[in-house]
């Protein structure tokens, strides 16, 4: 038991526990892992962008300012890895939010589910009148 110092008093009156509902924890998980997403694909970008392309890139293995601990060939292998590692985290992301995300298509509220109400005062759009049939041409046509 904490020392009475570190203990919080209890609440006045009947105190209830809220228990969260499946909504709730899949929205929550939801939002957990959008939020792990974002940062898997903006460390993807970044390895993807230090890697050492044909043409030079942004490459940092030709600097050699640590020795022989990464050599340019090593640093390539680890960019290679991690790139194929956080692809492969990025693509899990990615299909389980989609799999979470199924079957809510309705649920959400958004600006673009209302229409608006028509006029009342406008009256209905008239049928369009049946084309004429066309006229002779007034050139000879042999």
């Amino acid at each position: 038991m904490p020392p009475t110092f570190l203990r919080l008093p209890a609440p006045p009156g009947p105190y209830k526990t809220r228990r969260t509902s499946s909504v709730e924890s899949a929205c929550a998980l939801n939002t957990v892992l959008l939020i792990i997403h974002l940062f898997v694909t903006i460390a993807l970008i970044g390895v993807v962008l230090i890697q050492r392309s044909e043409g030079g890139g942004l490459g940092i293995g030709s600097s050699q300012g640590m020795g022989a601990f990464m050599s340019g060939r090593g640093t390539a292998n680890l960019l290679t890895r991690t790139t194929a590692i956080l692809a492969a985290i990025f693509m899990a992301l990615s299909l389980a939010l989609a799999l979470l995300n199924r079957g809510t298509a309705g649920v959400g509220r958004s600006i673009f589910d209302t229409t608006p109400a028509p006029a009342a005062s406008e009256a209905p759009a008239p049928a369009p009148a049946t084309p004429a049939a066309p006229q002779e041409p007034s050139a000879p046509t042999n």
